[in-house]
């Protein structure tokens, strides 16, 4: 018999769904209108679940699941899921670990080159038809803001916070870091104050862990980055005291940022939609085909191997 697991978020990867089915019993709670009534019928019998970084699983939900062994979350986020308690209950969590990196950090890079060079607004400018009745060639775009060159300081050396160094350097660009401490195997400036990193940058990316962190970059951080400085976050919204940021926008403190997180997805503050400073996205960074099957593929081999008793690469709890 297959075992049986609670599927909370839907996977887009064909490919991975038919591998999934063949494998196990997939129950499709996130199908279910009556979610409860399907615990009922269903719970006793679950021995893993697939659920999405946003997502997580509740505490409530997974004490309603007896036999459950293994919650495998498609993606590298877990603070929406109680780690303690799946500890305690023996339950091991996965992540997608790794799988996520280089399509982070390009659209880290992405996003400082859309509102850096104004991408966003030019295309919005072309789209409406306003090219053609210019009275002056480019008019009314400002001038944009070069790239290549530009002091970049990164929040966070782990895997994105390197891989978005690396592709920064290749436009010759400065690169100072703030992290917990010191990495021996970077070669980039270590600033332990994220203030002092702020005021000697021309653009912060925030790509730090974020599971239990609180917003550091506030109105201090913010006024430090200065009127010619930009936000990029690939994080976590939750880095970011939004607050602070949409009245340092709003008084030119900062010159722009540009988002795919936010505190509260996918509530975004409204002031910001129509800020031609401001580039967003709707967290989307790990969004493509190649990403999305590795990330799938690892979610199938961490039930597999839980099943097996063996401990899965992803774990977050061994």
């Amino acid at each position: 018999m297959k075992p049986e697991v609670l599927q909370l978020s839907p996977i887009l990867i064909p490919e991975i769904n038919t591998r999934l089915g063949e494998l196990f019993t997939i129950r499709r709670y996130f199908e279910q209108a009556d979610k409860a009534a399907y615990i009922k019928e269903h719970g006793a019998n679950i021995r893993g679940v697939i659920t999405g970084g946003h997502t997580g699983i509740s505490q409530a939900l997974m004490a309603q699941l007896p036999k459950l062994e293994v919650v495998a979350v498609n993606g590298v986020g877990t603070d929406a899921v109680d780690l303690a308690y799946a500890r305690d209950r023996g339950i091991r969590v996965t992540a997608t670990i790794g799988a996520l990196t280089e399509d982070v950090a390009d659209l880290a890079i992405g996003l400082l080159i859309a509102v850096c060079r104004g991408l966003c607004t030019s295309d919005r400018y072309v789209r409406s038809g306003q090219w053609p009745h210019s009275t002056t060639p480019l008019a009314p775009l400002p001038l944009a803001r070069q790239v290549s060159g530009m002091r970049i300081g990164i929040v966070g050396m782990g895997r994105v916070g390197r891989a978005v160094a690396t592709r920064a350097a290749a436009f010759g660009c400065p690169i100072s870091y703030t992290d917990l401490q010191p990495m021996s195997d970077v070669n980039h400036s270590f600033v332990a104050d994220l203030t002092q990193l702020a005021s000697q940058s021309d653009a912060l990316i925030l790509a730090a862990a974020a599971d239990k962190a609180e917003a550091i970059i506030n109105a201090d951080v913010l006024k430090a980055l200065g009127q010619g400085g930009y936000l990029i976050n690939v994080a976590r919204g939750k880095l970011v005291n939004e607050v602070d940021l949409v009245a340092a926008l709003k008084a030119g403190e900062i010159a722009g940022a540009a988002l795919d997180v936010f505190v509260d997805e996918p509530r975004v503050p409204e002031t910001l939609f129509g800020n031609e400073q401001v580039v967003l996205q709707p967290h989307r960074a790990s969004a493509t085909v190649q990403t999305r099957t590795r990330m799938g593929e690892m979610v199938v081999a961490s039930l597999v191997d839980s099943f097996a008793g063996r401990v899965p690469q992803g774990s977050v709890t061994d």
